[in-house]
């Protein structure tokens, strides 16, 4: 019996994310069984529930590669997407996304690439955010993926990062870590660009992590935040 017969019937490609999407990686699982997302945003500003999408790049990682060919990139329509302090930085401009795809094509495109993955960016928080409201908007669905923030990974990974007990302590900017690390990134503040810089920097704080402990990573040896 449907107790609820207003209830929004999700679509397909929606209920095959929630199904297929845990919120939670088992802590014992070996990190080469895992699927990575390495994902990037580019927004009209940086209020959540305000600002929307405007470009958007994935790349993903199986069994510790990067899978160059199956990488993609979106170019965000919006009507009304503004000239700001953001345009500043990721420079892409009214004309830009006036000629890009709708906000729910892009979404439908992402939903099968998100499916059963981690979410790796550099303080990915924000990104997850912006997807989170996006697909409320699009698709009546939560953003369910667990996360991972290079910033994070680098602090528990490099000793010229790690956590202090002064108050004021920042989380590394990408550009710091590539500097520490002799990564030239691409393309900086374009979301390709940046979420290919990031998948070279997730492998090598992975690789720098295993060296240090000495065997095969595990799940609960990475920062993976829940969904």
């Amino acid at each position: 019996m449907n107790l609820w017969p207003f209830r929004r019937r999700l679509d397909p490609l929606a209920a095959a994310y929630r199904a297929t999407t845990p919120r939670r990686v088992a802590a014992r699982r070996p990190v080469g069984e895992l699927t990575f997302l390495v994902l990037d945003a580019e927004t009209t500003g940086f209020q959540v529930g305000h600002d929307r999408l405007l470009s958007l790049a994935t790349m993903p990682i199986r069994g510790g590669d990067l899978r160059v060919g199956e990488a993609a990139a979106w170019v965000v329509r919006q009507s009304a997407a503004p000239l700001n302090a953001a345009t500043a930085v990721h420079g892409i401009l009214p004309a830009d996304t006036a000629a890009g795809d709708p906000e729910r094509e892009v979404l439908a495109a992402l939903l099968p690439r998100l499916q059963g993955a981690v979410v790796v960016g550099h303080h990915i928080g924000f990104d997850c955010a912006m997807l989170d409201e996006a697909f409320r908007r699009g698709f009546g669905v939560r953003l369910r993926n667990p996360r991972l923030d290079t910033a994070a990974l680098a602090m528990r990974t490099l000793d010229a990062f790690g956590k202090t007990a002064y108050p004021g302590q920042r989380p590394p900017t990408l550009e710091e870590l590539c500097a520490h690390c002799g990564i030239p990134p691409l393309d900086r503040h374009t979301a390709a660009g940046d979420t290919f810089t990031t998948a070279e920097l997730f492998l090598f704080l992975c690789a720098r992590l295993r060296s240090r402990l000495a065997r095969p990573l595990l799940a609960r040896d990475l920062p993976i935040a829940a969904g």
